[in-house]
């Protein structure tokens, strides 16, 4: 039975650990500072109380394996002490920083390190890359990628499976893309189109900086990836960026320094909180076009899945945690034998440990259709 910590236990922390815990190969403990995420836990389940960045050595000294479902602004560097504890890991926390610092470490200490492991990045790096293998040549990939509340409340109707913190951020960093072969940096919120979805209907999408070692991957003359929201949402979020509420140099107010980023953040976690019963949904749409045998073909990847009423577990956290803890089960059946750090795009290479991971998904009722066609 392999001993597998868990750090992080919010919404997809938590679906991680369920899985994780039904499973008899398994012995999971999960680690979080919040006694009200670990009590949401089944009382069967291992649970430490503990700060994993004061703490993070003696929490995972007895592990297998760690799954990091921490916040990205410690997930980085979380991440590089457990590899010096010479521990493997799959790693969910989609950090800011170049995971590819990390990886001569990782190999030096002879660890498997997944990174960025959910559904996007994730699995979206994973089937476009699985898609790019079976094309002569690849010239475009675009993927489109969204989790949204069912019930829209105003002003944005949106909520959020992770902090605002980590969302807004997504708002701020350049998004990086490539055009005509060149990688380009470009201001997140841009590029605004149009999507439509059988299921959902008319939905914006907009550039975000969701590519990551996708870029550095596939030799596409295109690349995007963009975030999916409600239509009108975009030009909310960039008023607020225009009048300077994501900053993070502090404004003096009756005598107080307040950053506006954390009163930002702070204002808006109770409106974007999604709340246990509340049911959302993710769609995510990954299409590859290129030559194959000469004829310009495209393949496309669709994904729609909705909140688990019988679990209790929101849509969001079932598609990231599933996906982590596919791959979970694959590093510890000793099919990713690479030492390192590996990407979810360089788990294409491994055609049947992604079928199995597919398989897996749609056991859980995590569908990814396929589809090809010929362009004229």
């Amino acid at each position: 039975m392999r001993k597998i910590t868990v750090l992080g236990a919010g919404l997809v922390g938590r679906a991680i650990v369920l899985d994780l815990h039904q499973d008899k190969n398994f012995k999971v403990t999960a680690v979080d500072s919040s006694a009200e995420n670990l009590r949401r836990l089944p009382d069967e389940v291992a649970t430490k109380r503990a700060d994993a960045v004061v703490e993070l050595e003696d929490l995972v000294a007895a592990a297998d394996m760690v799954v990091n479902a921490l916040p990205g602004s410690i997930g980085f560097g979380v991440l590089k002490r457990l590899i010096d504890s010479g521990k493997e890991v799959v790693d969910i926390s989609f950090f800011p920083e170049d995971m590819f610092e990390l990886r001569e470490r990782a190999k030096q200490k002879g660890v498997t390190v997944v990174c960025d492991m959910g559904v996007a990045p994730g699995m979206s790096n994973l089937l476009a890359a699985y898609a790019a293998r079976s094309f002569d040549k690849v010239r475009d990939v675009t993927i489109a990628v969204g989790g949204l509340p069912k019930v829209r409340t105003k002003p944005f109707e949106y909520k959020a499976p992770f902090s605002p913190a980590d969302v807004l951020e997504e708002y701020t960093r350049p998004a990086h893309i490539r055009e005509k072969g060149e990688e380009l940096s470009v201001e997140p919120l841009t590029a605004l189109e149009k999507m439509e979805f059988e299921q959902v209907g008319t939905l914006e999408a907009f550039v975000t900086d969701g590519l990551r070692s996708l870029l550095h991957y596939l030799d596409a003359e295109n690349m995007v990836e963009k975030t999916l929201r409600y239509p009108g949402y975009a030009e909310k979020i960039q008023l607020l960026k225009d009048i300077g509420l994501f900053g993070e140099h502090p404004v003096k107010v009756n005598d107080h320094n307040v950053k506006p980023m954390d009163l930002t953040s702070r204002l808006l976690l109770p409106m974007w909180k999604l709340e246990e019963g509340e049911q959302d949904f993710t769609v995510m749409r990954i299409v590859v076009e290129g030559l194959r045998a000469g004829q310009p073909m495209t393949e496309q990847w669709d994904l729609y899945d909705e909140y688990d009423r019988k679990m209790g577990i929101h849509s969001m956290a079932r598609t990231t945690g599933y996906a982590a803890t596919a791959v979970v089960r694959r590093l510890a059946a000793g099919e990713i034998k690479r030492k390192g750090l590996v990407t979810p795009e360089e788990l294409s290479e491994l055609p049947q440990v992604v079928e199995k991971i597919l398989e897996e998904l749609r056991a859980k009722n995590v569908v990814f259709r396929r589809s090809t066609a010929t362009k004229p």
